[in-house]
């Protein structure tokens, strides 16, 4: 608080000045008194005046230094007490600016407080977002898990292959031509106790026996199919036991003596599995299995009713898996009316076009050359004839009893083990005798109901740098199997005499090259449906036809 020091400084002079008064009027008083009085009282008043005056002055003197010492007193009271308001003024305003600052302080307070209230506030909100984030990512965390765990219970696989490809033989032109193969699977294990599995390939609709796209028809776009869809139940307390429905890879031994590698049958298959602890017996395995292919909604549905057994041996370096298989096939005249949808043919009887691709109708002596008309890729090679009332029938009936002897042993290389495929085939159902160009008996031919195989290679074609060369031999009799799903790259369905010399580089751990050369004749001209080159007639040796592939294959 600030002091007021002015009546005190007021006081201060009034007393000053009426000292001085005092003393003025006292001497006055004194003089006149002296004029009435005589003159040696003169002198006397004179000498006492003198000292008066004297003892007045020193008094002056004296109340000048008590004046002086007092104005000093004053001064250094005057200078305390401006010091006194100075430092009262500085400490007002240290208290002023305190009391400011002590006001901001709590504006300060108050406003972090708030902030505080706020950021607790929020810190709750995010609490509760939180909460609720880590509440969806752990659902979403399950979700990823069992996608995860889904996906990782798949196989994704597939390939593509580029090919180049000529055929030569005598008096004919040569052909060369490109082609492309693009084949993506998934497989993978549904749940504990069941498998499945799909799969899609390029290749023509109307031909089973190739996923082979060529590179012509002006840019157009290539031709995908579904190539498997299936389901396999194979429980887990009888692992020994397997059952698959749809459309699958052959669950059965066999080889291109019989049927084409690309075909997948279609139907259902019940095998048996078990393995052995016996020093040489591996594993033994039974399986029956029925083959649909094609239903019939105004006569009999065609299938196949096979059972196949097999055997793993292995002693030493020499591992061998035999096995025998029984296949009849039911049915099979409707090969030979197909409708047009399933030849893929373009035109009908009545010169219509028909959309979709294909081989159209395999003709033949006998055989019509529209829709319905023979199924058959490559040409129906098998025996037919017509009934009197004008439908084709084949002149065989078809049982295989098929045997192959699969065989590898080891050398003193662990990337060449030597290889040996034998296998024999017999069609129980053949025909006694077969027919000739004209379709007429050769009663000097028995049944044309047999095939053999014999391939012998060295390598294998699994790891990088892996090479494998080898040579098979097959002859194929007319009846001896289904020309409809007959080997496509070789020289004829059936009625064949076929070489074959071929072999791999495995270039990077996905890549393989290889070339195959197929050298093959027609094995008998004089038969029913004989294929003939050039200006080849019945009865005479028909040219070998060459056929090479040159083949890139990159596999996922």
């Amino acid at each position: 608080m600030q002091t007021n020091t002015r009546p005190f400084f007021v006081l201060a002079f009034a007393l000053i000045i009426s000292l001085s008064a005092f003393g003025q009027s006292s001497s006055a008083q004194v003089l006149r008194k002296k004029q009435i009085a005589p003159a040696t009282q003169v002198q006397k008043q004179v000498s006492q005046l003198t000292d008066m005056v004297a003892a007045q002055q020193k008094q002056l003197e004296t109340q000048g230094q008590q004046l002086a010492q007092l104005k000093q007193q004053l001064q250094q009271l005057l200078n305390a007490t401006q010091q006194t308001n100075a430092t009262a003024q500085k400490g007002q305003s240290n208290a002023d600016e305190a009391q400011t600052a002590a006001t901001q302080a709590q504006h300060a307070a108050d406003e972090a407080q708030r902030v505080a209230d706020q950021a607790s506030a929020n810190a709750v909100e995010a609490k509760t977002a939180l909460a609720v984030v880590n509440t969806k990512a752990q659902d979403d965390d399950k979700k990823l898990n069992a996608l995860q765990d889904a996906l990782g219970r798949f196989r994704l696989s597939g390939d593509v292959r580029v090919r180049g490809e000529g055929f030569y033989q005598d008096n004919a032109i040569s052909r060369n031509r490109a082609r492309i193969r693009v084949r993506l699977g998934l497989d993978g294990k549904l749940n504990n106790d069941f498998i499945g599995g799909l799969a899609i390939a390029t290749g023509t609709l109307g031909d089973p026996t190739t996923t082979n796209e060529t590179l012509t028809n002006f840019f157009d776009r290539k031709t995908i199919g579904l190539e498997r869809g299936y389901i396999t139940y194979n429980p887990q307390d009888e692992r020994w036991l397997s059952l698959t429905g749809g459309k699958f890879a052959y669950p059965w031994m066999r080889t291109s003596l019989t049927t084409d590698p690309d075909i997948n049958p279609e139907g259902f298959d019940e095998r048996m599995s078990f393995n052995s602890r016996s020093s040489a017996l591996k594993n033994f395995s039974a399986q029956a299995f029925q083959l649909l292919f094609n239903e019939n909604s105004k006569g009999d549905d065609s299938f196949g009713l096979g059972a196949s057994v097999s055997a793993t041996l292995k002693t030493g370096p020499w591992s061998s898996t035999p096995s025998f298989t029984l296949l009849d096939w039911r049915f099979p005249d409707a090969l030979l009316s197909a409708s047009a949808f399933g030849t893929q043919a373009t035109t009908t009887t009545g010169g219509l076009p028909v959309p979709g691709e294909g081989p159209g109708c395999a003709g033949g002596f006998g055989l019509s050359a529209a829709p319905p008309c023979a199924f058959a890729a490559n040409g129906m090679t098998n025996a037919t004839f017509t009934d009197g009332s004008g439908k084709v029938h084949f002149l065989s009936g078809f049982t295989y009893a098929d045997f192959i002897w699969n065989n590898q042993i080891k050398t003193g290389s662990e990337r060449l083990p030597l290889n040996i495929v034998l296998e024999y085939e017999d069609n129980l159902n053949a025909a006694s005798h077969p027919l000739n160009s004209a379709g007429n008996v050769i009663s000097s031919l028995g049944a044309q109901g047999k095939a053999y195989l014999g391939d012998i290679s060295i390598g294998q074609s699994k790891d990088k740098n892996d090479i494998q060369v080898g040579y098979a031999y097959w002859r194929t009799e007319q009846d001896a199997i289904i020309a409809s799903w007959a080997e496509s790259d070789q020289r004829a369905p059936t009625n064949i005499l076929q070489n074959k010399i071929y072999g791999t580089w495995k270039l990077r751990d996905n890549v393989t090259a290889g070339y195959t050369l197929f050298l093959g004749r027609t094995l008998n001209s004089n038969l029913e449906h004989a294929i003939l080159g050039t200006g080849v007639a019945p009865g005479q040796t028909e040219p070998i036809l060459k056929r090479q592939e040159f083949d890139l294959n990159y596999t996922f």
